[in-house]
């Protein structure tokens, strides 16, 4: 019987916790402070609301982990299972917070891995030796099954809200809805879900979901405000969906014309999904991050519509919606299993119109796991929002 889905344990932050310890030992440091958001979350599972008091976990070679929060924070940052919590008044206060959590950890071969240039002198006169490499971006970018089975079910839930416009869309702008009414709709659809079947357990965690919906000559913002305009026959709707269960985040998007699609329309969504098909390929033979960007953006170029791109193909996702490894250039991290990263082939065409899908794909031993459903569900052809 499979098991009820979770937040990660306090047992999988404990085994995080102990392999940064070990890689600060490997790089001869006293240990880590840890003071970027999506680390901190990574190693106590505490998801705090990230504002301009800092907040730091100082994780020793030998010792107890010390959560420094704000006076404000102690109660809440006490709930977090083993670590010691220490406090500071205020920010700004009579000390920058972070030189304080410096002097706290009393270690002289100190790693950081997030520092505000202005404090750089005062942290360096303070230790013997400052290493300001993100010790646990190595950790982050491998996703361990727990953390693949949250992605997975974000992804479902992703392609739900989808699913939702997919269906009563067309109904709805038949009856004048705009773009705003469309995602409202077909978010509160997928809200609604995934509070009945994860709130619950999921209390106290990022659980959510996030939109856009853009339409006609709008749709070639890539990121758009979401207006109150109705989608008029035969223009793009573009639909983008991030959702984060247990903080852990996945997407999925489409673009659906509406009333019917052209040629034109027809050969512009199949170059998008040839540049999905070369990005799975790339990823499935370990390539560079750099060259999966190329390859997926090869078809699209093919197509003659290399002036209509305006991004990269995608991006890692784990803790954070958006982080490395990128399917860009200057990223050479190869390809690995356990790696999770969008999809996101793009055509955008100032006045025009603008078109992109989304998936989600896992890196396994295998190949790649298309974790979003909705393109293979729905080919090209029947992407329409019928009026």
């Amino acid at each position: 019987m499979t098991p009820a889905l979770a937040p990660l344990s306090s047992a999988f932050r404990a085994m995080v916790r102990d392999r940064l310890r070990g890689r600060a030992q490997a790089a001869g440091l006293d240990g880590l402070l840890l003071l970027a958001p999506g680390n901190l979350a990574y190693a106590t599972g505490w998801m705090f609301s990230v504002n301009e008091r800092p907040m730091g976990l100082w994780l020793p070679v030998d010792g107890d982990p010390v959560l420094m929060v704000p006076h404000l924070e102690l109660e809440n940052a006490q709930t977090v299972p083993g670590v010691r919590v220490a406090t500071y008044p205020e920010y700004p206060g009579d000390m920058p917070p972070v030189l304080w959590m410096v002097r706290e950890t009393r270690a002289r071969r100190l790693g950081i891995d997030a520092l505000e240039a202005r404090l750089l002198a005062q942290v360096q006169a303070d230790v013997a030796r400052l290493d300001l490499t993100d010790h646990c971006l190595p950790e982050r970018v491998v996703k361990h099954a727990p953390e693949l089975a949250l992605i997975r079910q974000a992804a479902l839930y992703a392609d739900m809200v989808l699913e939702r416009l997919f269906a009563v869309g067309g109904d709805m702008i038949t009856q004048g809805a705009t773009e705003l009414d469309l995602m409202a709709d077909a978010t509160g659809h997928a809200r609604a879900a995934l509070t009945r079947n994860h709130g619950a357990a999921f209390a106290g965690t990022k659980t959510g979901i996030t939109a856009s919906v853009h339409s006609g000559p709008r749709a070639a913002l890539p990121h758009g405000t979401v207006l109150p305009r109705v989608p008029q026959p035969g223009e793009p709707v573009i639909a983008g969906i991030g959702c984060h269960l247990g903080g852990y985040h996945a997407e999925s998007g489409v673009t659906l014309v509406v009333g019917g699609i052209s040629a034109e329309q027809t050969r512009v969504m199949q170059a998008m999904a040839d540049a999905n098909t070369a990005c799975i390929g790339a990823l499935t033979a370990r390539a560079p991050c750099q060259r999966v960007n190329d390859a997926a953006l090869g078809p699209i170029r093919a197509a003659g519509l290399s002036d209509a791109i305006r991004h990269r193909i995608g991006h890692g996702m784990g803790v954070e919606g958006h982080e490395a490894p990128w399917l860009s250039p200057g990223d050479p991290t190869p390809a690995a299993a356990g790696m999770v990263f969008s999809c996101e082939p793009g055509v955008y065409r100032a006045g025009i119109d603008g078109w992109r899908t989304i998936e989600t794909l896992i890196v396994t031993d295998l190949g790649v796991q298309t974790a979003s459903r909705f393109q293979s569900d729905h080919p090209i052809h029947t992407r329409v929002l019928s009026t």
